[in-house]
């Protein structure tokens, strides 16, 4: 007995020298900061623990983890629609084994940074919809806001319940080369993903229990109930038991899941538009035993579509007469009309000089740098270096509307080029940023992907961020974007205790 065990152990550290030596021979390192390896075979100290585990593991006992991975997705139902591809509309969503691991010290400052971003933008709104001392005082200009397709005249002078506007945000992170956390984006409308977050930690800790209880890894289950309890504070004034729903397109939407998921878990009603009716001001949602009144409604659906009365008349998607009652105060949306207006790709550029002029502080979190392309001179300079610039939609979302410029093909710049020529506020531009990498497992072999990180941010009656949030792999090698409308991945975020 003894002897078999000593040779098992023998088996197993031989097994993981040679993946070692594998993983480092084709494990390859430029100069994007990679999130496991600070240099050539030198491991980042946070993430010796699970290289050693996936060390010890054989190549085809991987695979079998991975096997289980995709079927729990599969059985749950968690689809994403990957548009223009050949192989079908609906697939399973892209998952990878090994997580990304955040120090606390790194969690700190992204905390800290969020927190001082989504006050200040809450302000923002506040601030445009009424007094609009920003615009006075020439921070932003006027004519960035006005021509913003989501600013919505309607809002001027609305009491938004607690000046909230911006109750859930999810902001898009990347890491720069020298390990510096920067903002890319913010998506303040219907920012969606949180599922897959909690799902793939559910995912993680079935699969791989003994490493997950090998680190102190911070819990994030609790995000359905925080969600919750921020919905409950907005509630209209005298309505203590408020009626929260969940607002969706229906089941063609492609994060239709994400919505069924969180109302099961909330314990609130999923409705669409033609479920719910207004009557002198006051929102009902139909039932077997009659109409009941609706307090708070956490909407998937945008601006556009969800009041035919209001926005556009020929949406089959929202409820007639909603926004009437949301100007009464007799509902409360989540997010509110118009928060649009401050996740506008233009707009970004000036949330630095935001938080500046309503916190008097330096942001936490830097922003990428941005050329606002209805500068002539700006215009030509990128007009002039497309090949290495990164140039983005400003209304678009999910990683369409954009060239890559040095992935780009001469034909793709003269397009984009003669597109910003014919209106460059929809345009913006930015450095090409080769964003950090995290090891993912690709067949049998880890191999280096570029990761986003984007953390979910609730505001009610204060502001709370769970530990973590969904990191988003570009899957395919060289590639930048991570979306998983166009292909990309995700995998767990370990936040460390300490």
């Amino acid at each position: 007995m003894p002897c078999r065990y000593t040779q098992a152990t023998l088996m197993q550290t031989a097994q993981a020298r040679q993946f070692e030596q594998s993983t480092l021979k084709k494990y390859l390192l430029d100069h994007a900061y990679d999130e496991m390896f600070a240099g050539p075979q030198k491991l980042r100290p946070h993430y010796e623990l699970l290289f050693k585990h996936f060390s010890s593991l054989p190549a085809d006992e991987l695979q079998r983890r991975k096997q289980a991975a995709d079927l729990s997705f599969l059985n749950q139902g968690i689809t994403f629609t990957v548009y223009g591809r050949d192989e079908g509309a609906e697939n399973i969503f892209p998952y990878d084994l090994i997580p990304r691991i955040v120090t606390a010290a790194e969690w700190a400052k992204v905390e800290k940074g969020l927190t001082q971003r989504i006050t200040a933008l809450n302000l923002f709104l506040k601030d445009i919809y009424n007094e609009g001392r920003i615009l006075d005082d020439g921070i932003v200009p006027r004519e960035v806001v006005y021509s913003c397709r989501h600013y919505r005249r309607q809002m001027m002078g609305l009491q938004v319940p607690r000046n909230v506007y911006i109750a859930i945000c999810g902001t898009d992170l990347i890491r720069l080369e020298n390990g510096e956390f920067v903002v890319l984006e913010d998506n303040l409308r219907v920012p969606s993903g949180v599922s897959y977050m909690l799902t793939n930690r559910r995912v993680m800790k079935r699969i791989f229990p003994q490493l997950f209880r090998g680190y102190n890894v911070r819990p994030i289950e609790q995000y359905t109930q925080l969600l919750l309890g921020a919905l409950r504070s907005l509630a209209p004034e005298g309505r203590p038991e408020a009626n929260i729903v969940l607002l969706s397109p229906g089941v063609f939407n492609s994060a239709y899941y994400e919505h069924a998921y969180l109302a099961r878990q909330m314990g609130i009603e999923l409705v669409e538009g033609r479920d719910l009716v207004t009557h002198d001001n006051v929102v009902y949602m139909r039932t077997t035993s009659g109409l009941r009144r609706v307090d708070v409604i956490y909407r998937r659906v945008d601006d556009d579509f969800i009041d035919p009365m209001a926005f556009r008349g020929d949406s089959i998607l929202g409820v007639a007469g909603l926004f009437n009652a949301y100007r009464a105060g007799n509902v409360t949306l989540a997010n509110a009309f118009g928060t649009g207006v401050a996740d506008d790709k233009a707009l970004y550029a000036y949330v630095p000089e935001i938080i500046r002029y309503y916190l008097s502080e330096e942001p936490v979190l830097n922003n990428v740098e941005t050329f606002l392309l209805t500068d002539p001179k700006v215009r030509q300079h990128v007009l002039q270096n497309l090949d290495k610039l990164v140039v983005k939609a400003v209304v678009e979302s999910g990683g369409y509307g954009m060239l890559i410029g040095p992935q780009s093909t001469a034909a793709q710049r003269e397009e984009f080029a003669r597109k910003i020529e014919a209106d460059p506020r929809n345009y913006i531009a930015q450095p090409t940023i080769s964003f950090s990498r995290a090891p993912c497992l690709i067949e049998d072999e880890l191999e280096p992907r570029h990761v986003d990180l984007r953390p979910y941010v609730l505001y009610g009656d204060k502001v709370t961020i769970v530990p973590g949030g969904l990191t988003r792999v570009a899957l395919r090698s060289g590639s930048l974007v991570v979306n998983s409308s166009q292909g990309g991945g995700s995998k767990d975020t370990w936040v460390l205790s300490q």
